[in-house]
């Protein structure tokens, strides 16, 4: 509008839209530009309104649109690193990549899975916010389909399941999965904060056989944050890494809003703390999983998960920057 723009004139501080209060807009992730055009980024943030693989409390359907709202808290800068990734990297909101036939498991999965592969093809890194745990599965298809990568997963759970009631695929068999169809490498996947009980002796026997480095909740805090997390950083090495960032990871008192709480979990400063441990990893790609929305009206977990991908925005930011120069 003419008034608008006269307005702005005025105002030259406020002709980015993230400086706008954070109340007006359309809220989109981190209130960066919505674009469809991929080849103007290099990084893609998306959400993943998908909820079809759980086996038990739903609602992460609705985690995208909550964590877009709690983002328009995020800011510039990161004050704790010094990271400012607008400044290097071409960033937007690209949308959702919700399924057409989201009652067909695998046809689901199809179908995000090809909106990942376009972002692969123009060449940006994919930044997800989801949605249940089995939607790494068809990013990974798109993402590892020239060889496998590595993996760094922060989880309550690893996810490495098999079939649950005539299902191969669900939120608790993603990474099993991958592994079998040669899109992880399982001797550079690392899965950090693991704790519950289980319905059998060794739920996760499918991690310790392949070689995944299983770093249990009690081991993390046994070992400390810091020695846990250069471990990983060792492992992985620098090999092409997709980071997933389960919520669930958290104890229920910080983030209440998920499908499988388990208490006695990280604090969101220790969440922080490992996240930016990550920073000299070589990240292809990223996703925050398991918000729902339904069980933290609050808008708590959402603003937990809002901020830790502000802190992988920044990590990827970094290392599009590191690769220009290379």
């Amino acid at each position: 509008m003419n008034f608008r723009r006269q307005i702005l004139s005025q105002f030259p501080e406020l002709e980015d839209p993230k400086s706008h209060p954070r109340f007006t807009g359309i809220p989109s992730f981190m209130r960066a530009p919505f674009t469809e055009n991929l080849t103007d980024l290099d990084i893609a943030m998306c959400g993943v309104p998908y909820d079809g693989g759980v086996t038990n409390r739903t609602g992460t359907r609705l985690g995208p649109r909550d964590v877009r709202i709690q983002s328009t808290m995020m800011r510039c800068y990161n004050q704790a690193t010094g990271a400012a990734p607008y400044e290097k990297a071409r960033i937007g909101d690209i949308g959702d990549a919700w399924p057409v036939m989201p009652f067909e498991l695998e046809h689901a999965h199809k179908e995000i899975e090809s909106f990942f592969q376009e972002i692969k093809e123009a060449g940006a890194l994919p930044l997800a916010v989801g949605g249940d745990h089995s939607m790494s599965l068809p990013i990974l298809r798109a993402l590892a389909k020239d060889g496998p990568v590595a993996l760094v997963q922060i989880d309550a759970h690893c996810d490495t399941g098999g079939m649950y009631q005539g299902s191969e695929h669900h939120h608790g068999s993603s990474f099993s999965a991958a592994v079998n169809e040669g899109l992880i490498d399982p001797k550079k996947s690392v899965q950090i904060g693991i704790r519950g009980g289980t319905i059998v002796p060794d739920l996760w026997k499918f991690s310790h056989d392949h070689g995944m480095r299983v770093i249990t909740i009690d081991e993390l805090y046994d070992m400390g944050i810091a020695t846990a997390m250069q471990e990983a950083c060792d492992i992985v090495g620098d090999t092409p890494t997709y980071v997933t960032f389960d919520i669930d990871s958290l104890d229920p008192a910080f983030a209440p809003g998920t499908g499988t709480p388990e208490i006695g979990g990280i604090t969101s400063y220790e969440a922080l703390k490992m996240v930016r441990s990550l920073k000299d990893l070589n990240i292809i790609g990223a996703d925050i999983v398991e918000v729902s929305p339904p069980f933290d009206p609050s808008g708590g977990t959402a603003l937990i998960a809002a901020t830790l991908m502000f802190e992988l925005l920044c990590l990827m930011a970094d290392c599009v920057d590191r690769n220009k120069g290379s």
